[in-house]
């Protein structure tokens, strides 16, 4: 009896002994995970629009004590604008490591419309469901005492998904390690960012600021959805991004549409044609030069995205969509392109609300994504000039009474956010084949590859500033309604990618 306890004593200790790290990341976790969701859904509790100083520094504060409540180091950043969103950055410098990797994550969200959300869901109340609301899902209760957490769950709230889950996931890779016993092999600093979804106004004088604090190896992201298949992908650039507002002038004050209604021009129709004409029925931009400074792909940036599992007749499925824009092109082709979208239109009031007046002004918020060659500065400077050619005096402020008398046609334009440009890391570097080897060894070699997302971060910043290498893990599910009402996270995508960041964390 003793001889066989020393066997099975002898075997539990080579097998866990042969557990790679990645095993014990994951062995750590699932017995954890009650715990890393119960902190999750405190911060996820606290609200984060950007303009919100009250709870961004709320968000600031408790991730700062996520931080410390793991041994490591921390330090609030901020620009020399005190008003601005502070960073949270954190350290953990290991004895001989070669290599110094940053994590990046933002923890400000976009604005809210709760009127627009689900009945049964607030939009900082995190919930469980056992499926998207769009699928039906019912609310589930927080399980206690050891109860089993389903990785098809999802958690749904502002910011589940974009971005406080790479805040989280990024921290509980750490924290796996450690607690798992994973020697780390890189010094590991962490920078969470307040301000992404307004535009990273005061990013690149911070990064100014403590340029030698931040020198890294690599900066890498974690942000964006994964596959639609729902396989693992690593993004090597995204699109720059800016937003400005445009406003059409009508009559002072509305008027009654039946007295005026052949007379007085409508801002909602003079709107509606103003934008018709920046683009076709293929969704093709019309503004003079829009496309003229793009860099085409480049032909190993063209096969990469080839070996890229085609989404486009599951997509149109699942959004109900017949034909889409692009003039043939598939969805990541598209990606070579700047756009031109329409966020939002407002006008006069519509359904119960109507009025049957001509109202007094129209107003779109544009967001213009930008690629590698384009500027967005430029980008905004061809859009005046296409309003302009469409007749209208173009202003940046309301316009007089004198500048109504002479002119039929008058518009303001002015920039929403700080606005950034495109970045793009090739894909044959030496750090880059180190991510994707490390990824791969968390995926069973299940990985994908893009060249460039169509989603937009401020990784031009840490290029232009810090001279540095940047490249985003994406981590949530597709069909996460990031930026939208009913944002949630499936729970497997937060366990894939704790797995997947701490295996970035010991690479070699």
């Amino acid at each position: 009896m003793k001889h066989l306890l020393i066997a099975i004593l002898l075997f539990t200790y080579q097998m866990a002994g042969a557990q790679t790290s990645v095993e014990k990341v994951r062995q750590y976790r699932s017995l954890h995970e009650g715990d890393m969701l119960k902190e999750y859904f405190e911060l996820l509790s606290i609200p984060n629009h950007a303009l919100d100083k009250v709870n961004i520094d709320k968000n600031a504060f408790f991730i700062e004590s996520m931080l410390k409540k793991r041994g490591i180091q921390t330090k609030l950043l901020q620009s020399n604008t005190k008003e601005s969103p502070k960073v949270v950055y954190g350290e953990v410098i290991v004895p001989g490591a070669t290599q110094t990797i940053i994590f990046y994550a933002h923890y400000d969200g976009q604005p809210v419309s709760p009127e627009k959300w689900h009945p049964s869901i607030k939009p900082y109340e995190p919930i469980l469901l056992d499926k998207s609301i769009e699928k039906s899902g019912k609310a589930i209760a927080f399980p206690t005492n050891g109860k089993h957490f389903d990785s098809e769950w999802r958690i749904s709230c502002r910011s589940s998904s974009d971005d406080k889950a790479g805040v989280m996931t990024i921290i509980n890779a750490y924290d796996a390690l450690v607690k798992s016993g994973v020697k780390l092999k890189n010094n590991i600093k962490f920078f969470f960012e307040g301000e992404e979804e307004i535009g990273s106004l005061h990013l690149g004088e911070i990064l100014d600021k403590h340029k030698d604090l931040l020198k890294a190896d690599l900066w890498l992201i974690g942000d964006g959805p994964v596959h639609q298949s729902g396989l693992a992908m690593i993004d090597f650039g995204v699109r720059g991004d800016v937003n400005v507002d445009l406003t059409v002038y009508g009559p002072k004050r509305p008027l009654h549409s039946g007295h005026y209604g052949n007379w007085a021009p409508n801002p909602c129709l003079l709107m509606s044609k103003l934008l018709a004409s920046m683009k076709d029925d293929e969704g093709t931009v019309m503004i003079k030069g829009y496309y003229d400074d793009v860099i085409p792909f480049t032909a190993s940036e063209k096969k990469a995205f080839n070996a890229i599992p085609s989404v486009d007749i599951q997509m149109k499925k699942e959004l109900g969509i017949n034909k889409p824009e692009g003039g043939g092109k598939t969805l990541f082709e598209t990606y070579e392109w700047p756009s031109l979208n329409i966020n939002g239109i407002k006008c006069a009031d519509v359904e119960d609300h109507a009025s049957n007046i001509i109202t007094t002004m129209s107003t779109a918020t544009l967001d213009l994504r930008q690629v590698l060659g384009t500027d967005y500065l430029k980008q905004i400077e061809l859009l005046k000039q296409h309003v302009i050619e469409q007749g209208f005096l173009l202003l940046d402020r309301d316009p007089t009474d004198e500048e109504r008398q002479v002119n039929p046609k008058i518009a303001k334009l002015k920039i929403v956010k700080g606005g950034y440009n495109a970045q793009r890391t090739p894909l044959d570097l030496p750090i880059s084949k180190q991510v994707i080897k490390a990824v791969k060894s968390a995926t069973n070699n299940q990985l994908l590859l893009e060249p460039t997302s169509g989603g937009s971060l401020p990784l031009y910043l840490f290029e232009k500033h810090l001279n540095a290498k940047v490249i985003n893990l994406c981590l949530v599910n597709h069909d996460n309604n990031q930026h939208s009402e009913n944002e949630n996270v499936r729970l497997q995508n937060l366990w894939d990618s704790i797995d997947q960041l701490a295996s970035i964390m010991i690479m070699d």
